[in-house]
């Protein structure tokens, strides 16, 4: 089976690699295992030097990571780019932190010396997506090589190029060669990686479907997940709040990265006393985004990744109309080559449509209209998912409210929500569970190892 790097833009193939061999992940995994043998007895400055050296490659090459990113998925270059500038950030942060966060904690306990040690588990399966296909997998790695562990990387089938490139930075930072590997495989071949006793753990940011099978085989083979699933994100926007910021940033958080983020913005929640003048601002910034060559500099939102996307987006959002949905802009794909989608808002969405509840991955925005924060609150938990959450008020009690109320993993509050190595990032129902990033990140895949040492007076007169 071929696994194949198609540019989104333009539908061409560019270039096509051969899926391994059993014998070849044999060997992926037999290197893994031997070389976590001897490199979780590296320091923890020994690491952060491999570690910081891969920063400093991510930023040195920023603009032709930014080109292998785009022309596999289809952002604009400059946010691809960014996201191999932001992967940098997540390699020093944890570069510096790890230490602290990985060492001992006293328990007092008198008569005893007790504390928590974390250690290294081996191996960790990482099943990461393309939507981020740098940013996903180094805020694993980056936590995952500081603890001690090793990686084995199957990653999108779509952003090959991404994957070695990822394996080759770790290489040429200095980090042993079974450290960290990509396996060029397809998802028929992960059942068999799982299973392999010497793998201990798995991570899968992806969707439900996708989730729920690796969880189920990891669960068999009693080894522990982290699942980050999608989401269906309410954007709340109540009467107190800057409308002016509140339209921008929505715009923002619907269309970033071309719509394809689990962290989008895709339900705007709009109190009835702004709903008008919010709609107004909204359609028309969302119709004047350019849409075209993602190297473009003055392109706004590229191609989708690939044309099964492009097809679902459109499906979800025909069958919305048909049930009753308006469309305010967009809502049907751009003609020519290419996956291209335009910036698109519907609203009057009937409760048994898919834009009522699904999560559509692409720049669809789904615009609903409230009476008062309990409809606001109401709605945004009406969804299977839960992820993160937008609310935008300056009033005090309805913060408070919307951030003990809603469920979810995030709320950010007269903000877009963001992943960024200093906060735990991950959501709540369908949406997954276990977190990525912050110290949380790092002790996901480890052993938190209890010592209790007794004083030798207390063992005095035992037999």
């Amino acid at each position: 089976m071929a696994i194949s790097t198609v540019n989104p833009a333009t539908g061409e193939e560019v270039e096509s690699f051969e899926a391994l061999t059993e014998d070849q992940i044999e060997e992926k995994i037999r290197r893994a295992a031997e070389t976590f043998r001897e490199y979780r007895k590296t320091s923890f400055e020994e690491r952060a030097r491999m570690l910081t050296r891969a920063a400093e490659i991510l930023e040195e090459e920023a603009e032709e990571f930014g080109r292998i990113i785009t022309g596999e998925m289809g952002k604009p270059l400059a946010a691809a780019v960014a996201e191999a500038n932001k992967s940098a950030r997540g390699c020093r942060y944890y570069a510096e932190n790890a230490e602290r966060f990985m060492a001992d904690e006293e328990i007092e306990l008198e008569g005893a010396k007790v504390y928590i040690r974390y250690e290294p588990i081996g191996p960790v399966l990482a099943i990461m997506p393309w939507n981020f296909p740098f940013w996903q997998v180094f805020r694993h790695a980056a936590p995952g090589l500081m603890a001690g562990n090793v990686i084995l990387l199957k990653h999108a089938s779509n952003v090959p190029r991404c994957a070695l490139a990822i394996e080759d930075i770790f290489r040429r930072a200095g980090f042993p060669e079974g450290a960290f590997q990509t396996l060029l495989i397809g998802s028929g071949q992960v059942q068999a990686v799982i299973d392999d006793p010497r793998v201990k753990a798995a991570t899968l940011t992806g969707s439900g479907p996708a989730g729920s099978k690796v969880a189920s085989q990891a669960g068999e083979n009693i080894k522990k997940t982290v699942l980050e699933l999608g989401g269906s994100d309410p954007f709340i926007v109540m009467p107190s709040a800057d409308l002016d910021e509140a339209v921008s940033t929505a715009v923002t958080a619907r269309t970033l990265n071309n719509g394809q983020s689990c962290i989008n913005a895709k339900r705007m929640i709009v109190h009835e006393e702004v709903a008008d003048e919010f709609e107004r601002r909204y359609v028309e910034a969302m119709a004047a985004l350019k849409v075209g060559d993602p190297m473009d500099e003055d392109t706004d939102m590229g191609p989708l990744a690939t044309p099964d996307i492009l097809q679902d987006v459109d499906q979800q959002v025909r069958d919305s109309v048909e049930a009753g949905a308006r469309v305010l802009t967009g809502g049907k794909p751009l003609d020519g080559p290419g996956n291209y989608y335009p910036p698109t808002v519907i609203t009057d969405i009937p409760e048994d449509s898919p834009a009522y509840r699904e999560e559509i991955f692409g720049p669809v925005a789904s615009l609903f209209r409230v009476r008062d924060a309990d409809e606001a609150i109401n709605l945004a938990n009406d969804s299977p998912f839960g992820l993160s959450s937008s609310v935008w008020t300056n009033d005090a009690g309805e913060q408070d409210r919307f951030i003990e109320e809603i469920e979810a993993g995030m709320v950010y509050v007269n903000k877009m929500t963001e992943s960024t190595p200093e906060v735990p990032f991950g959501g709540v129902k369908e949406s997954g569970y276990g977190r990525e990033l912050s110290v949380f990140g790092i002790r996901e895949f480890v052993n938190a190892k209890t010592v209790w040492i007794n004083d030798a007076a207390d063992n005095e007169g035992i037999e």
